[in-house]
């Protein structure tokens, strides 16, 4: 091919590519599945984690530290409390736990950017909590603000990201105990989505809702859920006093908690399936039961995080089968709770965003698809087992998230699904490339990946031979390039900013 050609080659390819990747607005609703889900086990199989998790919590108990005021509510509703030790009566935590809704909807600022979590409802959110990031340019490094707002307007342009996420990363550039006024306000300002409030301490958490309050009202918060937040137990069998303080406020406020033991199989738990099913039921119930013992009704998602660990070196590792099991079992007893269920997500323990990311993250992501998972946080970005959010890695993991929104949306059977005048205009041994049917449909047929290349070698090669993690780089700088700021009331931010200068005054700043 001689230079000419090459060069109409790659402008023509560029071209085409350029008209996929231009942002658009268009965003995807939350997913309602019509897949059928993937049980793993039986009523009997059931029967036994229940047996065994109501065991736990009468027998050897939770512990809730360092919160009084917790231990008095579970003493006043008839558990066994011994120092910070809880022990809940066989059925009791299930009883209370049934004031909790079966789904609930989290209100955005944009009405049409709200979400239904439960159900056959299945919502994406970003990765939550690392404090590095990593892109193409400057490779791995502590996070800023400006990495925290980046991540935010990307999940604005993602149209398979229906939420905003919380902790996107950790910006170590602000002050520990004032950060979390710029993360919410990011939140609040960059995107329309729902987002999820702080949780590293109680009055933090209180500064999000006072925040939520100038949003959207006082009056609403009361009656509506526009907050989520994640509540990890230290397990094995702990609450701690901040996480309970922060369950507190946000409960008693009619805001969602996600109540998820954090647990890393054969540290933090048994080595066997079963065995940290049934201790993540204990933790969780305990905590979902404790929300409605602050509020009854109070939207509340029963959360799992469960991963193994190297038996050779310690480190946690993701992809694996067991991890995947625990995720389908877990979904299953939350049904049987008849609560929300959050889980999975696109993990992997790779240090870059390559094959090893990618297998891990798909055989991680595919068993969230299948159990039926309600709210899907680290859904995109996660890299390094949680250690770093990775610009390249949210677009390669935004592209697959749109393909899952695809594929649960099951096979169309209207009578375009069904094809039968294409199948009878063309007729044996002739093609389907120019029937009136492939014309109509030609443009939305198949999901075309953004960054996938799926040219020929030459049309590659004269491109200059660009992997997908050049390519997801390309797509994040245009992405951001092309970033517009949805429209906030004036009079709302200026309200924000107030009381955000006047909150960070009024203590100095700590590291802690």
């Amino acid at each position: 091919m001689n230079d000419d050609r090459k060069r109409r080659s790659r402008g023509g390819r560029e071209a085409r590519r350029a008209v996929r990747q231009k942002v658009k607005l268009e965003q995807f609703p939350n997913i309602i599945r019509n897949v059928p889900i993937t049980n793993v086990l039986s009523d009997e199989g059931l029967e036994i984690i229940e047996f065994n998790a109501e065991d736990i919590l009468q027998e050897v108990g939770v512990d809730f530290k360092d919160d009084e005021e917790a231990l008095q509510m579970w003493r006043d509703a008839g558990a066994d409390v011994n120092g910070v030790r809880v022990r809940i009566p066989k059925g009791l935590a299930r009883e209370i736990a049934k004031t909790a809704p079966p789904n609930f909807k989290q209100v955005a600022r944009n009405p049409d950017r709200s979400v239904d979590i439960g159900g056959k409802n299945t919502v994406f959110a970003p990765v939550y909590g690392p404090p590095f990031v990593r892109d193409l340019d400057g490779g791995r490094r502590y996070a800023t603000m400006k990495d925290f707002e980046n991540f935010v307007k990307l999940a604005y342009l993602s149209p398979a990201m229906h939420h905003s996420g919380g902790t996107v990363c950790e910006p170590v550039d602000l002050p520990v105990n004032k950060r979390h006024f710029d993360m919410v306000y990011a939140h609040i300002k960059y995107s329309d989505k729902p987002f999820m409030g702080s949780v590293t301490a109680p009055e933090r958490a209180q500064d999000t809702i006072e925040m939520a309050k100038i949003l959207f009202g006082s009056d609403f918060l009361e009656k509506n859920t526009v907050l989520t937040s994640l509540i990890n137990a230290n397990s094995p069998m702990t609450w701690d006093g901040t996480m309970l303080g922060a369950l507190k406020a946000y409960s008693r406020a009619n805001q969602a908690v996600m109540t998820s033991p954090f647990i890393l199989a054969g540290a933090m738990s048994p080595v066997t399936v079963a065995g940290t099913l049934t201790q993540t039921l204990a933790e969780a119930l305990a905590g979902i039961a404790f929300s409605q013992l602050c509020r009854k009704g109070a939207p509340v998602i029963f959360g799992s995080f469960a991963s193994s660990i190297s038996m050779q070196s310690g480190s946690p590792t993701f992809g694996t089968p067991e991890p995947a099991l625990v995720l389908f079992g877990c979904a299953q007893l939350a049904r049987r709770l008849n609560v929300p269920f959050r889980s999975g997500g696109s993990l992997c323990g790779s240090k870059l965003p390559d094959a090893q990311a990618a297998y891990e993250s798909a055989n991680t992501l595919w068993p969230t698809i299948m159990s039926g998972v309600n709210f899907v946080l680290h859904a995109a970005g996660w890299l390094e087992g949680g250690l770093v959010s990775s610009y390249e890695k949210f677009v390669m993991d935004a592209d697959q998230l749109a393909m899952m929104q695809t594929f649960l949306k099951g096979i169309d059977l209207s009578e375009n699904g069904q094809a039968m005048a294409a199948i009878k205009e063309v007729g044996p041994g002739a093609h389907f490339l120019g029937c009136n049917h492939t014309q109509e449909n030609f443009e939305t047929a198949f999901y075309r990946s953004g960054i996938a290349d799926n040219g020929t070698f030459e049309q590659w090669q004269a491109e200059g031979s660009r992997n997908t993690e050049i390519r997801s780089a390309e797509t994040v700088k245009s992405l951001l390039s092309s970033y517009e700021q949805p429209p906030l009331d004036p009079a709302i931010d200026e309200e924000l900013r107030d009381f955000i200068n006047r909150r960070k005054k009024s203590f100095p700043d700590s590291n802690t």
